[in-house]
């Protein structure tokens, strides 16, 4: 199911929630709204779920303009962070909540009704759950009924709200990864909102980055990552340090560094973003500018990464000899990120 989001506009009083917001998803396309509190992404999904309205713009689904159109009509499924299930009904009665409640003549016979929800229990692998309570299962199995009852009502899309952030580490990424599993399975066009990147990477064909009721880029998440378009984009993904440089003649100049490489950007103040990847840490050498190795960090490559400071700047990167904390090393760039400079810099974003 095709969904097209055209100049969305919300305010609350004297705050602007979403400003001229618009996105286009293809049918059986999963995107992910991803950016920090406040960006806008909980205000967009609520629109398109039909609990709240713009103050302008369209929002159509399969063509058809549903911007006034109430949640109970518009066959939206939503799964919330925190489950919202019934806790006095039990997992069945739960699935079956949104089928029981619709007019009389909408309303399945109870034998089909009892038939798709033993169906849904057996595609989300708790056929056994459905006479429990929800306080009788555990918090994965809690957000698979929930995935079931919005699944029951045949949604022509379907809404994520943070739907995982109630798990446990380990549990979050197994769920994450059947949901999606299950997404490529029946083909539903879904929305992910969550200000978690790597499970936006992870789960979405393409990613939506909000940043103050904007949509400031949205592309593959490879493509994020390798082109980002601004640089609250450059900061916001993978973990980038952003140090202050200049352009000059072609080249980027990193004070008491030299040279980085060489830019098209015009001469003056910039912003460098450096990901891990790009940061190298090795012996120092006498002729090279010293770097002092703070920690030494997990790493499941055979470098092991490396959190290193460097005139009063920290970032992340990897070790290509052996270092030990508080021992001085030497710092090497492979590729970067460069932005003229808008703000004061920054040590690093996340």
């Amino acid at each position: 199911m095709t969904v097209e989001i055209d100049g969305v506009v919300r305010r609350f009083d004297a705050v602007t929630a979403l400003d001229g917001v618009s996105l286009s998803l293809a049918e059986g396309e999963f995107v992910a709204l991803l950016g920090p509190s406040g960006s806008g992404k909980t205000s967009l999904l609520r629109i398109l779920a039909g609990l709240d309205f713009p103050d302008q713009g369209q929002v159509r689904i399969a063509g058809l303009d549903v911007a006034q159109v109430p949640a109970r009509l518009r066959r939206v499924g939503v799964v919330f962070q925190h489950y919202a299930l019934f806790r006095h009904m039990t997992a069945f009665e739960n699935v079956a909540f949104g089928l029981r409640v619709r007019p009389r003549r909408q309303r399945p016979a109870g034998a089909v009704i009892e038939r798709h929800v033993r169906q849904l229990l057996e595609l989300m692998q708790i056929p056994e759950l459905g006479s429990r309570y929800p306080q009788q299962i555990s918090g994965g199995q809690r957000q698979r009924v929930a995935l079931a009852r919005a699944l029951a009502i045949e949604p022509r899309l379907l809404l994520l709200d943070e739907p995982f952030g109630a798990l446990d580490a380990l549990v979050r990424k197994d769920v994450r990864r059947w949901v999606r599993g299950l997404h490529a399975q029946l083909g539903l066009t879904s929305i992910l909102v969550t200000h978690d990147q790597e499970e936006a990477m992870e789960m979405a064909d393409r990613v939506a980055v909000m940043e103050r009721g904007r949509i400031v880029q949205v592309d593959r998440p490879q493509a994020l990552l390798d082109a980002p378009a601004t640089p609250f984009v450059a900061g916001f993904l993978g973990d980038a340090a952003r140090l202050p440089a200049r352009a000059e003649q072609g080249w980027l100049v990193l004070e008491g560094f030299g040279p980085m490489g060489s830019t098209s950007l015009p001469d003056g103040p910039v912003d460098v973003f450096l990901r891990p990847h790009m940061v190298r840490a090795s012996a120092h050498r006498p002729t090279a500018p010293a770097a002092l190795v703070r920690r030494l960090l997990p790493s499941e490559t055979a470098h092991p990464r490396v959190l290193v400071e460097w005139n009063g700047l920290t970032m992340e990167g990897y070790a290509e000899d052996e270092l030990l904390p508080g021992a001085p090393c030497a710092l090497g760039f492979s590729g970067m990120i460069a932005f003229p400079r808008l703000g004061p810099p920054q040590a690093a974003s996340s």
